[in-house]
């Protein structure tokens, strides 16, 4: 059951994919994730998640990210 609060997904000092898997998982029971990621290549990888999955991406700073289900 989707719920409204984000779930938090720190994935500091992991390599792709391992944020991005971290991060989908989250997402399959909830609306919203902040994800902590510090892999350069982890922003890219999450809003190409994002967009392959019709979610809202958005960069927060500091290494840290949003997905949100649309509507």
């Amino acid at each position: 059951m989707p719920q409204n609060e984000p779930l938090s997904v720190n994935a500091r000092g992991m390599k792709c994919p391992w944020p991005v898997l971290r991060a989908a998982r989250a997402m399959r029971g909830a609306d919203a994730v902040l994800v902590e990621a510090d892999d350069p290549i982890a922003p890219a990888e999450l809003a190409a998640l994002a967009t392959a999955q019709g979610w809202a991406f958005e960069t927060l700073g500091d290494h840290r990210f949003s997905l949100r289900r649309a509507g």
